[in-house]
């Protein structure tokens, strides 16, 4: 059974840094596409970034590009995400989902296209 584990949330002040944590198990990360997606109150879940850990293909949505980073340890079958620079519309419960990267053409960048979601991870940034 596929599960995902999303931790690191918590509260930080304008411009400081958290890292997220995605633990898979039930599964093997080179063989998935993992994504983070983030959702705040009264909004429609977003993109923030993805990554096949096969070959590093990456992609970072436009609103985090240049602050945050997604990257894998195959080993831990863990995927994070290092978010710098963070900002006040950063806050929202973060999630981590993932899909068998055989399904996709190409990296696998819209919620749509993922199955397996872990629960979320409260990111508050405030003063």
């Amino acid at each position: 059974e596929v599960q995902l584990q999303a931790s690191g949330g918590g509260l930080v002040q304008p411009g400081g840094s958290l890292r997220l944590s995605c633990a898979g198990s039930g599964f093997n990360l080179d063989d998935y596409h993992i994504g983070w997606f983030r959702q705040a109150p009264g909004k429609e879940r977003e993109g923030v970034s993805c990554i096949s850990s096969s070959d590093g293909m990456t992609y970072n949505y436009d609103s985090v590009k240049g602050r945050f980073t997604i990257s894998s340890d195959n080993a831990e079958n863990t995927v994070y995400l290092e978010m710098n620079s963070l900002k006040p519309e950063d806050t929202a419960v973060y999630f981590c989902a993932a899909d068998p990267g055989y399904r996709h053409y190409g990296l696998a960048i819209l919620p749509s296209e993922y199955n397996y979601w872990g629960q979320g991870t409260q990111v508050t940034v405030s003063s």
